[in-house]
């Protein structure tokens, strides 16, 4: 894959740099890049609205970038496909549409490893409904467990099938911490063959660390609901999709109101558009979108199995080289195809804020601190961690100085 690292313009600009924390932001490659040049001195204008040749491309070109999402996620059509900023944003827009669904004493089903994109709109919800929240356990490994617990930490069921008037299951695809990988395809098969396709709770997806590094397939994952993030696959920051079932979308309400998702408006009522559009009010980031397209087409070029592939071996090689230090303790799933290529540690004795500031200083890019999954954190009984994170740009070369900086880190503690 070490061709690939000279299409980022970056690591020319800084020879030295060695950027290992994709999970939180990808670096860009040229293409994308001259994509988002391109719309801005070429075909700048709004979408859906002007009659001019520019405006006809710019929404085109924007439509195409939904067809090709719908295709990359394997969604039944693009009708499915909603853009928004980010995934925190498709989280609230279905949290506030499934509110309706949603009644007192029913249940709302997380896991311990949520980010709080995924925890904190539920919690909100729960709290307004009166409804039950309930946090799915992980085991040593950073697994899920057949424990259920409330939020008082008391183990209350063995087994998701055991919850009473369960509603939402909402669950990360890969942990941004531990970097697990969770069935999601099994989970909804569990449920589907105990309450059925039309009566199962509904199924929430945060592809946020999954959709930019291994094959999605929505439709036959059995999720509701996907959302995920462009920055983190090598888009522009602003744009993010969510992925909602046509037949769902049609009953659900939108979060914002205003304009672009209007059919007609008089002084007292107003009627509103299909899906998508319903859902996306006001003006889209249309550059980060056709961003998002070109990421696409390259990742289409690379291969996303070759992507996988690629972060399996080097977390692997990663993996061993860390276990080889000694006081470095790794959080996850000890096998490389259990997990993404995210692989958070640490170091005893010494903070994660002063691994990472070490590091910085010799221009080794990592991740320190909560990772926005404080209730993970407190599971693991750490109050931090640090954290690595592979992408197609990263080779054995970023493993071995990064594991060369650890024993410096590891040596100026010891003075």
């Amino acid at each position: 894959m070490k061709k690939y690292r000279d299409d980022f313009p970056i690591f020319s600009k800084i020879s030295s740099l060695i950027y290992l924390d994709s999970a939180s932001t990808s670096q860009k490659p040229q293409c994308v890049i001259d994509s988002v040049s391109n719309f801005y001195t070429t075909y700048n204008s709004n979408i859906h609205r002007g009659l001019y040749k520019i405006a006809e491309m710019a929404t085109l070109e924007v439509e195409k970038a939904r067809i090709k999402i719908s295709t990359f996620i394997n969604a039944s059509s693009p009708d499915e496909i909603i853009f928004t900023h980010g995934t925190t944003e498709g989280i609230n827009i279905i949290m506030n549409g499934l509110k309706k669904f949603i009644s007192e004493g029913s249940a709302i089903l997380l896991t311990e490893m949520e980010h709080n994109s995924n925890l904190v709109p539920w919690q909100k919800i729960a709290k307004e409904k009166k409804a039950k929240l309930y946090y799915w356990a992980i085991d040593k490994n950073g697994q899920l467990c057949d424990e259920i617990k409330d939020e008082y930490n008391n183990i209350v069921f063995t087994s998701l099938l055991d919850i009473p008037l369960l509603s939402i299951v909402a669950l990360c695809h890969v942990s941004n911490v531990l970097g697990t990988i969770v069935d999601i395809k099994k989970i909804a098969s569990l449920l589907t063959e105990k309450y059925g396709d039309k009566n199962k709770p509904f199924i929430i997806v945060d592809a946020a660390q999954s959709a930019p590094h291994f094959s999605i397939n929505v439709q036959d994952m059995g999720c509701d609901f996907l959302v995920f993030s462009g920055h983190k696959m090598m888009s522009p920051t602003g744009i993010g999709i969510l992925f909602g079932k046509k037949k769902i979308l049609k009953e659900i309400d939108p979060l914002i109101y205003g304009s672009q998702m209007i059919r007609e408006v008089s002084k007292n009522l107003t009627t509103f558009t299909e899906s998508p559009q319903k859902f996306e009010s006001g003006t889209l980031p249309i550059e980060a979108i056709i961003g998002l397209s070109s990421a696409i087409d390259y990742l289409n070029r690379i291969g996303i199995k070759n992507v996988r592939m690629h972060e399996i071996e080097l977390t692997e090689y990663a993996m061993i080289k860390m276990n080889k230090i000694e006081g470095l303790t790794i959080y996850g799933p000890l096998k490389s195809n259990d997990r993404s290529g995210a692989i958070s540690f640490s170091l005893e004795n010494i903070h994660p804020h002063d691994i990472a500031q070490i590091l910085g200083d010799m221009n080794i890019c990592i991740r320190a601190g909560h990772h926005c999954a404080q209730i993970l954190h407190s599971v693991l009984g750490i109050q931090a961690s640090a954290r690595v994170s592979f992408y197609i740009y990263n080779d054995r070369d970023d493993v071995d100085l990064f594991i060369s900086g650890i024993k410096k880190v590891k040596s100026i503690f010891k003075k």
